[in-house]
């Protein structure tokens, strides 16, 4: 991957995806082919711990296509996984999605451009923002959904409203500096990403997209809600204050450095 300016390295988590995995990856390749073309793209597919043909399909997929790669991590995580992919990457622009696809694609251009032009440091695509279409959403998730951005806006006075949309993009500046403070190495990896973030003074945007609930999701609600809660009572009586001084000292030793 080239470390040109508008190198861009799109990763997708995958934990025991083998009936979706192949589809998605062409799917993202033809749709990147025909509309961001201005970038230098590539797709790494982050297997973290599957134990069916997941990692055998992604390595299939690499030795097929010169534009899609992957890494392997026998421990579970999207988090974990979303760390090792994005630190070990050269490309100045990183970006995640689902492997579901959920959210639609036609957003990816202009997250792309809100941090290529340095509008944000961090675009996030965002189900709870005027512009939304959300489409096959239970009243029981839209309401977890709802009421978990009141609570981390109340705890934190952050502006961003959807910290848990699988589509987000971001620059290698937050890669290098913001993404070694986040703990958390599961679901929470996206709030706590995006509140130390902004509490930290980088700029976030987020973009409205069209959402449609996956019927097949693995994701088990109430877990994740719980493991989320737990973060940002951590986040909020320890967490943020320390990462505030940790980028201080960083920013101290670049000034003496120079």
């Amino acid at each position: 991957m080239s470390d040109s300016s508008n190198s861009l390295d799109i990763v997708i988590p995958v934990l025991n995806e083998e009936q979706t995995l192949e589809n998605s990856v062409e799917t993202l390749m033809s749709f990147c082919k025909n509309n961001i073309g201005a970038f230098d793209w590539v797709i790494t597919v982050a297997d973290n711990g599957s134990t069916d043909q997941t990692l055998q399909i992604a390595q299939s997929l690499s030795k097929k296509y010169l534009k899609v790669q992957y890494v392997c991590l026998e421990e579970r995580g999207r988090g974990r996984a979303l760390k090792k992919a994005w630190t070990q990457s050269e490309s100045k622009i990183l970006a995640y999605m689902d492997v579901d696809l959920s959210t639609d694609l036609n957003s990816l251009p202009d997250c792309l451009d809100a941090v290529n032009d340095s509008k944000a440091q961090i675009a996030v695509g965002s189900r709870l923002v005027p512009g939304s279409d959300v489409v096959g959403r239970s009243f029981k998730r839209e309401f977890i959904s709802r009421s978990y951005s009141l609570l981390f806006r109340m705890m934190f006075m952050v502006s961003f409203r959807d910290a848990q949309c699988g589509f987000k993009v971001v620059s290698k500046k937050v890669v290098e500096e913001v993404v070694p403070l986040v703990k958390n190495d599961n679901w929470f990896f996206d709030t706590e990403l995006l509140i130390l973030a902004e509490k930290n003074g980088y700029p976030i945007l987020e973009i409205p997209v069209r959402w449609v609930d996956d019927p097949l999701s693995k994701v088990n609600i109430i877990k994740t809600a719980l493991e989320d809660i737990k973060g940002l009572i951590r986040l909020r009586f320890r967490d943020v204050g320390r990462s505030r001084n940790i980028l201080c000292l960083l920013y101290t030793s670049d000034a003496d450095d120079e």
